[in-house]
């Protein structure tokens, strides 16, 4: 017989990412983010690769690559308003966490299934940060897509991405609630 736990689900219904931009005072310590990253690498893991890799970033680094999304932006021809797209998470930023997919070349653990583990992190990380009080928002931008950017900026090699920069710090006035997806309409109950 299942035990349930109500609190538990209670979160995970109501958990909503909070917008970055209007994180305010403090970030984690490290002291107080190491409980929230063992907590978010407990993802499913299909023969125990760990097919990723943490960078936690604090606010030096997060001027280093506003200046380095910029001088990206201008070398590509980018406008304004991508040259703001890509300083603007890290010039606004206090602490984020770059969650690095690593797949590993093991022929019976699909590289999809190394893909989704690091997506999976993503969402414990925004969780565990939720949990424990903070709020956490996972960003992406074309600075994850960048491969160029990202070998300058993490150190990514050939096959590795950026899953997603998660960004932590102390929540700003409360998120609006947003619609939320449709049972009826997503979910297929059986064959037909």
């Amino acid at each position: 017989m299942p035990i349930p736990n109500p609190a538990a689900l209670d979160f995970l219904s109501r958990r909503q990412s909070q917008a970055a931009k209007l994180f305010t005072g403090p970030v984690p310590s490290r002291a107080e983010l190491e409980p929230i990253l063992t907590a978010a690498l407990r993802v499913p893991d299909h023969g125990k690769l760990e097919p990723w890799r943490l960078i936690v970033l604090t606010r030096p680094d997060m001027a280093r690559l506003a200046d380095l999304a910029e001088a990206r932006a201008r070398e590509t021809g980018g406008d304004a308003e991508r040259i703001e797209k890509g300083r603007g998470q890290f010039d606004r930023g206090g602490l984020a966490v770059v969650v690095i997919s690593s797949p590993q070349d093991v022929p019976k653990i699909p590289v999809a299934e190394q893909l989704l583990s690091a997506g999976a992190l993503c969402l414990g990380l925004v969780n565990a940060a939720s949990a424990a009080g903070w709020g956490a928002n996972w960003l992406t931008g074309w600075v994850s897509h960048d491969a160029e950017f990202c070998a300058r900026a993490f150190g990514c090699h050939a096959g590795e991405t950026v899953a997603g920069i998660v960004h932590i710090g102390t929540p700003g006035a409360p998120a609006p609630e947003r619609p939320r997806p449709d049972l009826a309409r997503v979910v297929q109950w059986g064959l037909a």
